[in-house]
């Protein structure tokens, strides 16, 4: 069973299980070993929202033509937002530790009392919370994460660059 050679279809149904996998990771990482995410972290997990949804569109209507760039182009905007979030996040882990941002308040406070705007631009200022390493297998969480959209993404775009069906 060759990935190489999969459909269209089943590259983008695996695409979704994937990005289902490493939510599903995330929060068994969170509710069981105890790893609160903090707010960079859940954005990364929406941006593998918005890819698993292009890829479960994209294998679900399994197009053909150009109209597979429509899901491809979807699958793209979620990875090129979670990987500049989880670019931002690992820069804040390499900072010294004196030039750590202070830690703000929680996603869910934010988002109940700023505008969106600010809420953006409060997270992606960083906080300290978003500079704890807790490594997995080695590595830190978003280093992971920066992996997979990279993965991802030459998945989808070879899925949609090939000629069969």
């Amino acid at each position: 069973m060759n990935p190489f050679r999969w459909s269209y279809r089943t590259t983008y149904l695996a695409g979704f299980f994937v990005c289902a996998a490493l939510l599903g990771y995330a929060l068994y990482a969170e509710h069981v070993l105890g790893m609160i995410p903090c707010p960079l972290c859940i954005f990364q997990r929406i941006a593998f929202m918005v890819m698993g949804l292009f890829f479960l569109l994209g294998g679900v209507h399994a197009p053909r033509g150009g109209a597979r760039w429509v899901y491809t182009g979807g699958v793209l905007l979620g990875a090129l937002g979670g990987i500049a979030t989880a670019a931002r996040h690992l820069w804040l882990q390499t900072l010294p530790a004196d030039q750590i941002p202070a830690c703000g308040p929680n996603l869910g406070y934010m988002m109940d009392t700023f505008p969106f705007a600010k809420v953006l631009k409060m997270v992606f200022t960083g906080s300290g919370e978003c500079a704890k390493i807790e490594p997995v297998f080695g590595l830190p969480m978003p280093a992971w994460t920066l992996l997979w959209y990279l993965l991802l993404v030459f998945v989808a775009l070879y899925a949609a660059a090939r000629k069969r069906a």
